[in-house]
């Protein structure tokens, strides 16, 4: 009972953190100006990828006894950092948007890398996450690639 317990959890993390990184590329779209064009399309499409990570997730945790709330959690604090990124967007250049958006991208791909090492998943949502968490490092990868371009 506690390992389903412990998945419910990491599940629910991993669905928050998919939420607030929707908010935060939502915060970056609202205030990125038209010469960035190219970073709301790439926004859009990252915000779509966490949208449907965390419906995934949401079915996993219902699978496994979650009730689809996501509240304080063992590991409740991964999260805080896409929220703490959420709040720094507001630099206009493209190499302070995607600064902070790397930044953000960071936090999500060590709250998966940390759900995989928990060992609190079942083989189930391990495959799951570890896909999941394969295509969050391409995101990131692929946003700090703009990143260094930019400077």
């Amino acid at each position: 009972m506690e390992n389903v317990t412990n998945t419910v959890s990491v599940l629910n993390d991993l669905i928050e953190i998919n939420n607030d990184r929707v908010a935060g590329f939502e915060k970056a779209l609202a205030d990125i100006n038209d010469e960035n064009i190219d970073l709301k399309a790439l926004f859009q499409t990252y915000t779509a990828q966490s949208r449907k990570f965390s419906q995934e997730l949401t079915v996993l945790s219902a699978q496994h006894g979650g009730d689809g709330e996501t509240g304080n959690s063992i590991a409740g604090t991964l999260h805080r950092a896409w929220i703490d990124v959420k709040a720094l967007f507001g630099g206009s250049d493209r190499e302070s948007i995607l600064n902070e958006a790397e930044r953000g991208e960071d936090a999500i791909k060590a709250a998966y890398r940390q759900a995989i090492a928990s060992g609190s998943l079942t083989a189930d949502t391990l495959d799951t996450v570890t896909t999941q968490a394969s295509e969050i490092n391409d995101a990131h990868d692929k946003i700090k690639a703009l990143r260094d371009l930019s400077k």
